[in-house]
């Protein structure tokens, strides 16, 4: 009798041992299973880019600086590149295309013979380019030719809008990887407008990608500085190289309080136009990832 009513009392001890024993097991288990993630390599971005900018000169400009460099890294964490901005021009200098793969100018152009040599060989040697706004502005178009008349191909600033308004632009190539996601027609964000001194159209090696479109005329508020007619290119690219000019990047201002009152990153068309051509500009693919 005691053989028979000891065993399963002893088989129940024994049971109940090892499931005491799963139990305490078991949250080690699940630790280990959540704590895995933090040890997997993160994600290499696919391209990286450097913003090149002064941010001393005029309220409008500024205030364009500080609000891209808010919006380009919350950009780039979401499409998966990478995004330096920095204030030292002098980084031109030696800059290869395994450091960074695009360069932007935010509110200037290099100023020295070393920054300027040293962008003309970096873009001569692949390097990817995207300029808003004051990058393309001269009055001295001489003073550096292969910037201002061959890679531009706009010359010397001739005209501008006043005060900023958005623009109805006409997206004139719906071919170009940077466009292929934007309508026939769509409404900017606020900017002033810059006309050139040399017609884009007559260089072989421009294409113009979008347009003020004619519907938008009279643009501009002041009636002496604005543009009533004709042919105002906005967006181009220059197929000699790998590179994007785009005429916005000037917020309308309160000068008397410094207070900004627009963004240039309010239109999701617009801005799609910049996410797309920065993916090219830096090999990625339409699904992500780096052509290499």
């Amino acid at each position: 009798m005691d053989t028979h009513t000891t065993r399963p009392q002893a088989r129940s001890r024994g049971g109940i041992g090892r499931l005491l024993l799963r139990l305490l097991l078991l949250p080690a288990l699940l630790l280990g299973l959540t704590a895995a993630p933090a040890h997997s390599a993160a994600k290499a971005p696919d391209f990286k880019v450097i913003a090149f900018y002064n941010g001393t000169w005029d309220a409008a400009h500024i205030s364009f600086v500080q609000e891209a460099n808010r919006w380009f890294p919350t950009t780039a964490a979401a499409n998966n590149f990478s995004y330096t901005s920095t204030n030292d021009w002098s980084r031109l200098d030696s800059i290869t295309r395994d450091q960074y793969q695009v360069v932007l100018f935010l509110d200037d152009a290099p100023q020295t013979a070393s920054q300027r040599s040293g962008f003309e060989r970096y873009m001569r040697s692949g390097g990817a380019w995207m300029g808003f706004h004051v990058s393309a502005f001269t009055t001295e178009a001489q003073n550096w030719p292969w910037y201002y008349d061959q890679f531009l191909g706009s010359g010397d600033f001739r005209s501008n809008t006043w005060g900023p308004t958005t623009s109805v632009l006409r997206t004139e190539d719906r071919t170009h990887p940077s466009t292929t996601g934007l309508p026939a027609t769509f409404t900017s964000s606020v900017s002033e407008w810059y006309s050139w001194s040399n017609n884009l159209r007559n260089n072989p090696d421009i294409k113009v990608l979008a347009s003020v479109d004619p519907v938008s005329f009279p643009l501009g508020t002041d009636p002496d500085q604005s543009w009533y007619s004709g042919d105002y290119p906005i967006l181009w690219t220059n197929t000699g190289y790998r590179m994007l000019y785009a005429n916005f990047g000037h917020n309308a201002m309160d000068y008397d309080s410094g207070t900004t009152l627009s963004s240039t990153f309010a239109s999701e068309t617009q801005n799609r136009f910049v996410v797309d051509g920065l993916k090219w500009l830096g090999g990625a693919s339409a699904t992500g990832g780096a052509r290499r």
